[in-house]
């Protein structure tokens, strides 16, 4: 059973599927344990796919004041000063090329953006359905709109293909235009290249300067691999992707049964 060091001080948390409860709020027994944990000299660093925008509410009502790594590791964000530290936008054009060149293997696909910033909007295409209705959303009238402003990633869904499916389809579509993830039901994504949450970790970890090493990563998805291979351990989610089990140290209870906090409580006894 992992027992962190002394110098284990970073816990790193997806939101979807992992920290969030399917009605995404955070239950009172796992902001405890992120008390409990806070209090031996731990730091919560969130890390998700949402955009800064679709999470600074959340921040607002956790108290949370640190570095949380969003757009699948393209902005590093400071809560606490509400400042963007680090965002790394997506070619435009490369990105229309790269939705090309996916529909050319699997037929029509319908795509979202996350715009740039930290007021930026979500975009998404008609034939789009959003994944988490409670993200706000403006519908564009053609895909062309999608492009008029700066953007950290592209959502896309097919009609037909699993999220699986249409993944591997676009890796293999775009190549060296966009790193592709799936970050959840619904919810396959292009973010640019080179860019994931290990990479948007790894940074806010080096600015807060905690060591890797010994941190604690929880998480359900793919999107969440990259992250993982930097952690010491390496929590998946009861119900998470095979992939994320497979490299997985363990595997905690859902995140409806408060699965972080259980290994937080033991881990922060």
């Amino acid at each position: 059973m992992f027992t962190p060091p002394a110098s284990c001080t970073l816990v790193a948390t997806d939101l979807d599927g992992t920290l969030l409860r399917s009605d995404d709020t955070v239950s009172p027994r796992s902001r405890a344990a992120l008390a409990r944990a806070a209090s031996a000299g731990a730091q919560h660093l969130i890390v998700t796919g949402r955009a800064v925008p679709g999470i600074r509410a959340l921040l607002a009502d956790l108290g949370y004041t640190g570095l949380a790594v969003c757009g699948q590791g393209a902005q590093v964000y400071d809560a606490g000063s509400a400042r963007m530290l680090n965002s790394v936008t997506l070619d435009r054009e490369l990105a229309d090329t790269a939705l090309g060149k996916i529909e050319a293997e699997v037929g029509q696909v319908f795509a979202a953006v996350d715009q740039d910033g930290p007021d930026g909007r979500t975009l998404i295409e008609p034939g789009y359905r959003m994944p988490h209705p409670s993200l706000p959303a403006q519908r564009a009238g053609r895909r062309a709109d999608l492009w008029q402003a700066p953007v950290i990633k592209v959502l896309i869904r097919h009609p037909e293909l699993t999220d699986d499916e249409l993944a591997t389809a676009a890796r293999g579509a775009v190549g060296d235009l966009a790193s592709v993830t799936m970050a959840g039901p619904g919810t396959v994504e292009l973010a640019p290249y080179g860019v994931d949450k290990g990479t948007g970790t790894s940074l806010a970890a080096g600015l807060l300067g905690r060591d890797l090493a010994c941190a604690v990563a929880f998480g359900d998805m793919p999107n969440d691999l990259p992250m993982f291979r930097l952690t010491g351990h390496r929590v998946a989610m009861a119900g998470a992707h095979p992939e994320l089990r497979a490299a997985a140290d363990e595997i905690t209870l859902s995140n409806d049964d408060d699965g972080v906090a259980v290994v937080l409580e033991r881990l922060f006894a």
